[in-house]
């Protein structure tokens, strides 16, 4: 689009579904490099991933011509398939419903890297339930406690 410039850095977080831990330290890097893909594919500029084994955050460059919705529902979707037809995980693999989805401003950005990056340290301290509540509280998200990602099976 002629004429359109924009700047904006999302941070995503999804859950592998009822949040079992499948995500796996042998093949986590091949599953972010796959994601990577489907990002860039898709013109959106890839900040930084990480995973832990019963969910994933990801810091995103977002082109406007794609909904995060749209954007989501693809990735989760093709990567779940990847994983499959991989052979990488013994049970079923697949997403849970549901994402969130947070803003940031580019003095930010370099932070919340260094947030993504840490992950491993930061969950010695705090539980993937209690870090994604302190985000949608810190972004003054209202949710509904029954939507959020079910508790490991």
């Amino acid at each position: 689009m002629a004429n359109t410039y924009t700047q904006l850095h999302v941070q995503l977080v999804f859950a592998v579904k009822y949040r079992a831990a499948l995500i796996q330290k042998e093949w986590k890097e091949k599953l972010h490099g796959y994601m990577t893909g489907i990002f860039q594919s898709n013109k959106h500029k890839m900040l930084q991933i990480n995973s832990m084994p019963d969910h994933t955050h990801i810091l995103i460059g977002l082109r406007p011509e794609q909904s995060i919705s749209k954007l989501v529902q693809n990735v989760k979707s093709a990567s779940s398939i990847w994983v499959k037809d991989n052979k990488l995980c013994k049970s079923s693999f697949a997403w849970q419903e549901g994402y969130g989805a947070f803003s940031y401003s580019k003095s930010h950005v370099t932070n919340v890297i260094r947030y993504i990056q840490n992950q491993e340290a930061r969950h010695k301290k705090e539980t993937f339930l209690d870090e994604y509540r302190r985000l949608l509280k810190a972004f003054e998200i209202e949710y509904d406690e029954q939507y959020i990602f079910k508790e490991p099976i």
